[in-house]
């Protein structure tokens, strides 16, 4: 029995990805559609539920957060859920989650989650093992998540401690990251971006774009930009401008609301 799948992610490189792997590891599977928002899902979903047997979905998209689906429709499908943050664990299993990726996806990862389905749908009928998850998921979640609160940092000769919540801005540039602090200094950090992203508090830091992360309480302002983008005001400035995609916009006006 083949395998039909839709992805809902908001990143063309991410969902291409996907696509491969996913053939790659179930080679009986068909990818039904790539679906870019939680508007387009619904549509889709609306039509198409029937004909799919699971979702893969980016939690965090264009235009609000794929939980959102289950606000605006009743899903059926079970949901395997692929993010840059651990912090939405549990919400995600009470949403037909059976399993939760991290971004940047293993394929060894997305190969377990797809062998774990096809074990919980047979026999469909017995739902011990989802409930066990549930379980697990709860457990997981029982104590708040542990983000980083402070970093080591070379100066000169020596190793500084520095605050996360006295750095307004990450940057990187020639495949060496730093960070810049409302004391207007600048230090190297030894993490890429991809792992700041996991290991900060996603109320207060925003991956920006593929150049920076910046703290809620750096930006003074929000311009409008050409071709939609919007243009942050940080303070202190930053090396370059810092820019977010019309594609993100809508997320990043969500969690300015917050």
């Amino acid at each position: 029995m083949s395998l039909r799948v839709a992805i809902i992610e908001d990143e063309p490189a991410t969902a291409r990805n996907l696509r491969y792997m996913i053939q790659d590891v179930a080679p009986d599977s068909e990818i039904l559609a790539i679906l870019s928002g939680v508007g387009e899902a619904v549509e889709w979903l609306q039509s198409h539920m029937q004909q799919c047997d699971l979702l893969l979905m980016d939690i965090r998209l264009g235009d609000g957060l794929s939980f959102d689906i289950f606000t605006k429709m009743e899903v059926t499908l079970p949901v395997i859920f692929i993010t840059a943050y651990d912090d939405y664990a549990l919400q995600a299993f009470k949403a037909n989650g059976i399993d939760y990726i991290l971004k940047p996806v293993d394929e060894d990862d997305l190969k377990h989650a797809i062998a774990k389905f096809k074990r919980l749908r047979q026999p469909l009928t017995d739902t011990t093992g989802y409930e066990v998850l549930l379980k697990m998921a709860a457990g997981m979640r029982e104590s708040p998540v542990a983000y980083k609160q402070s970093f080591l940092v070379h100066n000169r000769d020596k190793l500084l401690p520095l605050a996360a919540s006295n750095i307004a801005w990450f940057y990187t540039a020639n495949e060496l990251v730093y960070a810049g602090t409302a004391d207007k200094k600048e230090f190297i950090i030894d993490f890429t971006l991809e792992q700041l992203q996991q290991q900060l508090d996603p109320a207060i830091f925003f991956r920006a774009n593929r150049q920076f992360i910046v703290q809620r309480s750096a930006i003074q302002e929000v311009d409008f930009y050409f071709n939609g983008r919007l243009l942050l005001k940080v303070n202190p400035p930053a090396r370059e401008q810092i820019l977010i995609s019309k594609a993100r916009g809508g997320e990043f006006k969500n969690w300015m609301n917050i």
